[in-house]
């Protein structure tokens, strides 16, 4: 995992490279920011991934222009970020966040094995919801046909963790000012069904281990 271009150097402390470290936070990441350069301009674009062993898979429609830049190999780097907390210091320049991220280079490939496609768009649909796919239709021949299936290989990757109160200079710790850590969480919201849903279907509760491709 780690190599000279993912080594961290600002705040090195904070890095971290072993992969289990790397795929716990991938795997509670829902969104991703893909970024490449095509064409002397840079774009980022955010989207859903999911991981199997050591392959972090992404997909996207055929016909999309800036996707297919991916889709034809050319070098991308991947990032997640979550935040845990605010962190509050007594002075201005020492307020942060607690975040745990990752950051995943390398060169995607294709994914041409009609069996390896599904079971990599069987896994993003586990991620939106565990145990969603039993329950809504499966892709149809058209639906792959214009969908394109991308493969990372996790090889070089590193995290960077930041935990703990804020760092305050020696001197500040007097200050008449509150400082501490306001931690956040992302929960799910109350379901809200489409108007469109047939009369006698009842919400079904998420799996705590998802669903067999």
């Amino acid at each position: 995992m780690l190599t000279e271009r993912t080594r961290v150097r600002r705040r090195s402390s904070r890095g971290a490279y072993d992969p289990e470290i790397i795929h716990r936070i991938l795997d509670e990441a829902l969104v991703c920011h893909v970024g490449f350069v095509l064409g002397g301009q840079p774009y980022v674009i955010p989207t859903i991934h999911a991981r199997i062993d050591d392959r972090l898979y992404l997909h996207g429609a055929v016909s999309n222009r800036t996707f297919a830049a991916v889709r034809d190999g050319l070098p991308s780097c991947v990032t997640v970020t979550l935040v845990d907390g605010l962190v509050l210091a007594r002075s201005a320049m020492h307020h942060s966040l607690n975040y745990r991220s990752v950051v995943v280079l390398g060169t995607a490939e294709l994914v041409t094995d009609r069996d390896e496609a599904r079971a990599a768009l069987h896994a993003l649909v586990e991620r939106v919801r565990p145990g969603r796919t039993a329950h809504c239709r499966a892709p149809n021949d058209a639906e792959l046909a214009a969908t394109a299936v991308v493969a990372l290989s996790i090889d070089e990757a590193s995290a960077k963790i930041r935990t703990g109160p804020p760092v305050d200079d020696a001197a500040d710790h007097a200050l008449p000012y509150w400082a501490g850590v306001i931690p956040l969480r992302s929960v799910e919201g109350a379901p809200e069904p489409d108007p469109a849903l047939a009369a006698g279907i009842s919400f079904p509760p998420a799996s705590s281990k998802g669903a067999s491709p």
